[in-house]
């Protein structure tokens, strides 16, 4: 048996794919996607970090961030 890989990741190329501007569009699409379901009062955000781009949704007023803790309102958007 060879011990030969069948292919090797290219590491630089998948961290250029978690960065770019599609996957930014894709994380908008779904962040907002999950901050109407939430309703009034809650915000998204999206950032590029070292790894990849990440995308949030927080409860920004004391109405939303009081039903966030109730009812785990985020959580349950996401699913």
């Amino acid at each position: 048996m060879s011990n030969k890989k069948g292919f090797e990741l290219n590491r630089g190329g998948i961290a250029e794919l978690l960065k770019s501007d599609a996957m930014q569009k894709v994380l908008t699409d779904k962040a907002t996607d999950i901050r109407n379901r939430c309703g009034d009062g809650y915000e998204q955000d999206i950032y590029v970090g070292q790894n990849r781009a990440n995308a949030m949704v927080s409860a920004a007023t004391y109405r939303a961030k009081r039903d966030n803790v109730k009812n785990n309102t985020i959580l349950k958007a996401v699913r």
